[in-house]
């Protein structure tokens, strides 16, 4: 089991990640079967590069911001041969609600497709996507104050080569919702065989409450999620609870966590896994 351990002033915590159980369903899980794989290839001297369609954008509202929020989302891509943006995860996310906005962004691009000796294939591409963006506080209809992501301008994407581009791959279709969040998982895998474990690429820190530090409150809850094929958690649950209040802030950054996804035969897959978070005071 891979442990990571964190500090923070006057708190200690571990977080380990392991495999969870399958949630109960009348629904049976998807079959480990093998799916049509596909070679994956790179730009080069005889592979052209896919070209980005200009996106279909909705105008940016005008109004001054309170709180600028900018940064760069880098993904990965595999373009299929028509131009489809297949297999989108995370190479280098910031934990923010920009996460969300940059894997919607690229599920709805459309490509012109890149080629081989002239015929159309699968080409794997890294995508930076540059935000420059601001938090503004919205008040609602019951006069509750909420925060509220806006763009102050488009977003700017440029495409590259991939890093460790895979040299076949399952082509998945992605489908993000407004939110950022993968409505087309049905069933999860497990961790074992074929599939892979996800693996942390960002984890936040969860704070201590200042009753839970009053009280001198120290050990161990358990909170399982899945993880989806882009790498976000998803359906976060206290499986083992040390206090309320430690409890919702361990919700709380979880929620914030990103993951290389697991894998499945070149696929990326959605499975269910279970993270222990470890509060101990110094």
């Amino acid at each position: 089991m891979r442990t990571l351990w964190f500090a923070a002033l006057f708190v200690g915590f571990g977080v380990s990640i392991s495999g969870g159980q399958q949630p109960s369903s009348s629904t049976p899980p998807k079959p480990d079967t093998q799916s049509p794989r596909v070679k994956v290839y790179t730009v080069g001297p005889d592979v052209t590069a896919p070209e980005l369609l200009p996106p279909n954008l909705a105008p940016i509202p005008s109004g001054k911001c309170k709180k600028k929020m900018d940064g760069k989302v880098v993904l990965s891509v595999l373009v299929d041969e028509t131009g489809q943006p297949h297999n989108i995860i995370f190479l280098r996310p910031l934990s923010k609600d920009l996460d969300k906005l940059a894997l919607k962004l690229v599920a709805a691009d459309r490509f012109k497709p890149g080629t081989h000796d002239g015929a159309p294939v699968v080409v794997g591409l890294s995508v930076d996507v540059d935000f420059l963006a601001c938090i503004d506080e919205i008040t609602d209809d019951a006069g509750k104050k909420a925060s509220w992501l806006r763009l102050r301008s488009q977003p700017v994407q440029k495409l590259g080569t991939l890093p460790e581009p895979p040299e076949e791959a399952v082509l998945s279709s992605d489908t993000i919702s407004l939110n950022g969040i993968d409505n087309n998982t049905p069933h999860t895998a497990k961790v074992g065989g074929s599939v892979t474990a996800p693996v942390i690429l960002i984890s936040a820190n969860p704070q201590y409450t200042p009753e839970a530090k009053n009280a001198r409150i120290n050990g161990v809850c358990v909170v399982t999620l899945i993880v989806d094929r882009q790498g976000m958690p998803q359906n976060i649950q206290i499986t083992k609870s040390l206090d309320p209040g430690l409890d919702q802030n361990a919700i709380d950054a979880v929620a914030n966590f990103r993951f290389k996804p697991s894998m499945r035969n070149g696929e990326p897959v959605a499975v269910m896994v279970s993270i222990e978070i470890n509060f101990r005071l110094y």
